[in-house]
């Protein structure tokens, strides 16, 4: 009997012991077979650009919203026409869509936006095959204030219309936020007529050099030298243009500080790079250049109702002023205003209360008085300013006041999100347009989030 496990038969031979073999060395990799790219060979790759795209991304949401909206204020300098000769021009609809989902993105770069043009399917799929460059977004993101101004009051009259915005309770809030200029870039009178002499100087000097160019530089170049000198001659005029508005601001800073303190404020300075910022206190504490971003947020949806952006670093005095843009934007007064402290002065509290408004607004405590004294009406407190001390002292208005945080601070938090943590235009009409094109975008999105 034989078993399975081992043969107990004798072998006809001696079977030669078995020899262990030798790991083999490793392939080099001139000798390993493989399949190599060839980029250099044509393909026929069937693809359709809305089969590509999901079909809950936010760049179809963008787009449907759009074609709802009346666009005609950003064709109106369209010259192409129908009936005239010339060259198509790309649709703005594409370039304002393009600006929003890249804003949604957090993206602010129009070098940026042109790549993601070429490589991304959403930013392919808005573009549907128009060419686009980065001078042309960055031209247009410029040039439509007005646009985007009239387009977020569409936007939110559409909102109003379909209940996210009842404006029972708006909430403002500011936010500073880092302008594009760097604090060594601010000047003196002194320097700052210094550096015109140089920049006049300059810009004489390249244009004499016109008539006898440098063989060894291009006309491309040449051209561009003289534009950044022209550039920077205008940007040092226009800082010494802005230096009353600073010195102004200067002397106001004078007023509010105790007289110890008045000899510590320096003379007046502006930038070079950004005439039109403001070295601000930060929320870190630190002082950098920056403007200071105001927005008005109805409580129902979180929808932004109010944009705007100033050159002051403080908050006081801006309540008036947006309250009126939310009136002309909406047509009506909103109930119950919310803000804190730093709006609360006794002029905008009567102004908004005479309006109807029910402003609720911490009370500051005085200062070297007891606690109890904090809601005691005070001397030159306006009737309207006493019934705000009155009602602030209750707790249902204190109640009410607490929802300023998840309005107010939720928007900016949002905004945040969008890329707003320091601007890469200079002057406040271009940092203007980003914001309204922010508070569209965001606008947006709360039509999307609610729509599902």
């Amino acid at each position: 009997m034989y078993g399975w496990g081992e043969m107990t038969e004798p072998t006809l031979f001696e079977l030669p012991p078995k020899e262990e073999r030798a790991p083999a060395p490793p392939t080099r990799p001139q000798d390993a077979r493989v399949l190599k790219p060839n980029r250099q060979q044509l393909q026929w790759l069937p693809r359709d650009l809305d089969e590509a795209l999901a079909e809950d991304h936010p760049a179809r949401a963008i787009w449907g919203v759009l074609e709802q909206m009346d666009l005609s204020r950003f064709y109106g300098a369209i010259k192409a026409t129908l009936d005239r000769p010339g060259r198509p021009a790309t649709d703005p609809q594409v370039l304002l869509a393009l600006w929003l989902l890249a804003t949604v993105e957090g993206i602010g770069s129009a070098r940026r936006l042109t790549r993601l043009c070429q490589e991304h399917d959403a930013y392919r799929w808005l573009c549907g095959g128009v060419p686009i460059n980065y001078h042309m977004l960055s031209d247009f993101r410029g040039a439509h204030q007005g646009a985007l101004d009239e387009l977020l009051t569409q936007i939110v009259a559409s909102l109003t219309a379909a209940g996210a915005v009842t404006l029972d309770r708006v909430a403002q809030d500011g936010m500073r936020v880092r302008a594009s200029a760097g604090a060594s870039s601010f000047r003196r009178k002194e320097t700052l007529k210094a550096h015109l002499k140089d920049a006049r100087a300059q810009v004489k000097r390249l244009a004499k050099e016109r008539e006898h160019p440098d063989p060894g530089v291009s006309r491309r170049e040449r051209g561009a030298r003289e534009r950044a000198a022209r550039e920077r001659e205008e940007r040092v005029k226009m800082a010494l243009d802005y230096l009353p508005a600073a010195q102004a601001a200067k002397e106001r800073q004078q007023q509010t500080l105790a007289t110890p303190k008045r000899a510590k404020v320096t003379k007046p300075r502006t930038s070079t790079t950004d005439p039109e910022a403001r070295v601000m206190k930060m929320p870190d504490g630190g002082f950098r250049p920056a403007y200071n971003v105001q927005l008005a947020t109805d409580q129902a949806k979180g929808v932004i109702v109010g944009v705007s952006v100033v050159r002051e670093g403080t908050d006081a005095g801006q309540a008036l002023p947006m309250e009126e843009q939310v009136m002309e934007r909406t047509g009506q007064h909103p109930k119950d205003y919310l803000m804190d402290g730093g709006f609360a002065t006794k002029e905008d509290i009567t102004a908004l209360e005479e309006r109807g408004l029910t402003v609720y607004a911490p009370v500051k405590l005085p200062r070297n008085k007891p606690e109890e004294e904090r809601y005691q009406p005070r001397y030159g407190d306006s009737p309207q300013v006493v019934q705000w001390r009155q009602r602030m002292a209750t707790g249902e208005a204190k109640a009410v006041y607490r929802g300023r945080g998840s309005t107010a601070e939720w928007a900016n938090a949002q905004v945040r999100q969008h890329g707003v943590s320091q601007f890469t235009v200079r002057g406040l009409a271009k940092v203007t347009t980003v914001m309204l094109m922010v508070a569209v975008a965001h606008n947006l999105l709360r039509w999307a989030a609610l729509a599902t």
